[in-house]
């Protein structure tokens, strides 16, 4: 015959469904930091790049954080926002700019 053992299960127990909610993750902004020393133009060219943003939005985030010394780039998780702000720097530092992003909670 067969070595099958019956589980307590299948001996007649019931079993409840339970059903697990799944919070969604925690969001964190990517803030723009403003600078004296690296032009508009680069700064509108990161943000279309790394955070793949049109155009027209790079240009309004990238002047937001000119005229009020920080933007608000946009709401990620913590592993995506962190990735995207090293990749930012990273480009940054190739051209030798002091281009600033950091993550905030939101």
């Amino acid at each position: 015959m067969s070595d099958y053992t019956p589980s307590p299960v299948d001996e007649g127990d019931l079993l409840e469904r339970t059903d697990k909610k799944v919070k969604p993750p925690e969001m964190y902004k990517v803030v723009l930091l403003n600078d004296d020393y690296t032009p508009r133009e680069f700064v509108t060219e990161i943000l279309m790049q790394v955070f793949h943003k049109s155009s027209a939005d790079a240009g309004r985030i990238m002047l937001s954080a000119h005229t009020a010394g920080k933007a608000v780039v946009g709401l990620y998780t913590y592993d995506i926002a962190t990735t995207k702000v090293a990749q930012a720097h990273k480009l940054a530092k190739e051209f030798e700019f002091p281009l600033k992003f950091v993550v905030e909670g939101a």
